[in-house]
């Protein structure tokens, strides 16, 4: 989950590298560090937090070179230290590596290596690699046979730069499991874990896949595979401008992103719904829809807040389709050897594409012969790479590390696909106009619910010295209840728990009581009078109730202490709406406890390691 930037070219790395680090500390913020290149000698600094230390480490001091590699951390072995900060060396400080992933042998490596007189300094497992790499170079290799030899020995993941001392004319890059793009310039190249550090500098980019080696020299680029075959790159335009990546005023991308969501549900949307035949257009899976047409099952995998939005895609293939869906946490779904055959469809949320546990559930489907779709929102991702077929969700760049118009893109994503197979085999065409015509009301009905937000910093401020709440709803508003609780809990660090709100019966109601605020998602719907007998059963035992209620409905207001209104949609698509005040409500919670919210402590966005 770490994040990888380097250089080489023309231009003085180091803006680009702090620039570049700026953009990907999203994907973790224990440490930083850069190392530069320049008269055949290393410039190297390190800072444990955020990267404003580590600029304050440099304090304006002018690091010379045109060559040179930083890197973002998010802790896995070894605390967050500056002895653990990368980049790490190797005995002689020949070598410069940077790393995202983890070297699951290094235990192994590193007994080997001490035994033949390396001496290691970090409790990294990335150091392995560079005491490996050196081990060949001392036996004569050059860099990039080094790097060959070495990462044939080591097991797990990866996503490396290399530099070497004597070499200012060559940065190398590796990836297994772990992403990295190359930018293309006029002045030179450039490497990251994904395209937000390039996005100013250049428009185009390739894509490093698994087993690929990547050689950039200050004028011409090849990429080999681990078997030391020359591999011809496509090169690819990225359409992301800064306006994307910036804040745009706003105190938190956070709520830039709550607030960009009626636009980003209006581009999910846009040139996929067709009114008058009342259905969708897909182009990216409508070459394989038989696929899902005449599927025995469907297995829906995700991790966090994509297996939310996968449970709301099971309520709606089995209402609008009539497949039986089963949703699989991707960190589970390979070691129980799921029974998947051909009649299997494989269906992976992902807003990175890059989700380590849900790109090995991809390959496991595969291997086990089953089609495998994608949905995410990273053109270019791993999973959008390596599934059959799959939709974009083109809800821009997320930067806020909790998701917030991904999940809220990816419902529609659903229930595009679901409306679209569900004209094909039983919805009529005047229903599929009623819900076309609703789905292009949702983003104004997001945009009304929006308004609220200062009713909800109130109710905020008479909540934020909570130590624990409840989340309840029933069918489509249960994964809300779970997403709503998720949220709280990433951003504000206040426990919370999501259930079915039946089955508080069964064990939390015995928390219930005056201190315990319990949030309830009570609109009009076919569950609607189950779900006020709830509430009065959280108030008989003294419980603070707040309301997501629908436009109207007074008789809630008699039994909540707060209520939040939202517009009236169809039951299918209420998740849509009812999500946004709970987005807002753990945003204005953290924001009132003091937490970082755009970089809440212990996350990072893409978790790319298990």
């Amino acid at each position: 989950m770490c994040g990888i930037v380097g250089y080489i070219g023309q231009q003085t790395v180091l803006p680009i590298l702090l620039q570049g680090l700026k953009r990907l500390e999203y994907r973790g913020y224990d440490s930083a560090g850069v190392a530069l290149l320049h008269n055949q000698a290393f410039c190297v600094e390190k800072a444990v937090g955020k990267i404003q230390e580590l600029e304050k480490r440099i304090d304006g001091r002018c690091l010379q070179g045109t060559l040179g590699i930083g890197h973002t951390r998010w802790a896995t072995h070894g605390e967050p230290s500056e002895i653990n900060a990368h980049p790490h060396h190797d005995c002689q400080g020949r070598l410069m590596v940077v790393h995202n992933g983890i070297i699951e042998n290094h235990a192994l490596l590193r007994n080997e290596l001490m035994q033949r007189g390396h001496v290691f300094v970090s409790q990294t497992d990335t150091e392995v690699l560079c005491h490996l790499f050196e081990e060949y170079l001392n036996q004569g290799a050059d860099l990039v046979d080094a790097v060959h030899e070495g990462l044939n020995r080591v097991q797990g993941t990866y996503g490396i730069a290399v530099l070497e001392k004597s070499r200012p004319d060559l940065l190398l890059a590796a990836r297994r499991g772990s992403p990295l793009v190359i930018g293309h310039s006029k002045t030179g190249f450039f490497l990251a874990s994904d395209t937000a550090p390039l996005v100013g500098y250049t428009t185009d980019v390739s894509y490093l896949d698994d087993g690929e080696m990547a050689i950039l020299g200050r004028d011409e680029f090849k990429v080999k595979s681990i078997d030391n075959r020359i591999i011809a790159k496509s090169v690819q335009a990225i359409e992301t401008d800064l306006r994307q990546i910036e804040k745009a005023g706003y105190p938190h991308f956070m709520l830039k992103e709550i607030m960009e969501q009626p636009q980003t549900l209006r581009d999910t949307m846009r040139g996929r719904l067709l009114l008058e035949q009342g259905t969708a257009k897909l182009g990216g899976i409508e070459h394989d829809l038989e696929s899902l047409l005449y599927a025995r099952r469907i297995i829906i995998t995700a991790c966090g807040t994509s297996w939310h939005a996968a449970l709301i895609g099971e309520y709606l293939f089995e209402d609008l389709v009539g497949i039986p869906v089963e949703v699989e946490y991707a960190s589970e779904f390979r070691y129980r050897n799921p029974i998947l055959n051909e009649d299997s469809v494989v269906l992976a949320i992902s807003q990175s594409g890059e989700t380590a546990d849900t790109l090995a559930a991809v390959r496991e489907a595969k291997h086990k012969r089953s089609k495998v779709f994608g949905i995410c929102n990273t053109v270019g991702s791993s999973i959008a790479r390596e599934t059959d077929a799959g939709v974009y969700l083109h809800a821009g760049p997320e930067i806020g590390v909790a998701s917030t118009k991904a999940f809220t893109s990816q419902i529609t994503v659903l229930s595009l696909i679901t409306l679209l197979l569900g004209r094909i085999r039983s919805i009529s065409s005047s229903r599929g106009r009623k819900l076309v015509e609703e789905l292009r009301s949702i983003p104004d009905k997001v945009q009304k619910t929006l308004e609220n937000s200062r009713q909800i910093q109130e109710i905020a401020e008479q909540l934020q010295q909570s130590s624990n709440m409840l989340y309840l709803g029933r069918g489509y508003n249960f994964p809300v209840a779970l997403e709503g609780a998720l949220k709280l809990k990433e951003i504000s660090y206040i426990h919370a728990e999501g259930y079915p709100a039946a089955e508080m019966k069964h064990g939390p109601i015995a928390l219930i009581d005056d201190h315990m605020p319990v949030v309830f998602i009570a609109t009009r719907d076919s569950v609607y009078d189950k779900i006020l007998s709830n509430i009065e059963e959280v108030r008989a035992r003294r419980g603070r109730v707040i309301a997501i209620a629908s436009e109207g409905d007074r008789e809630i207001a008699k039994q909540a202490e707060h209520v939040i209104y939202v517009p009236e949609t169809l039951e299918i698509f209420n998740p849509m709406v009812t999500i946004i005040p709970l987005q807002l409500l753990a945003y204005h919670m953290a924001v009132l406890r003091n937490c970082d919210v755009d970089q809440p402590r212990n996350l990072a966005k893409s978790v790319t390691v298990e």
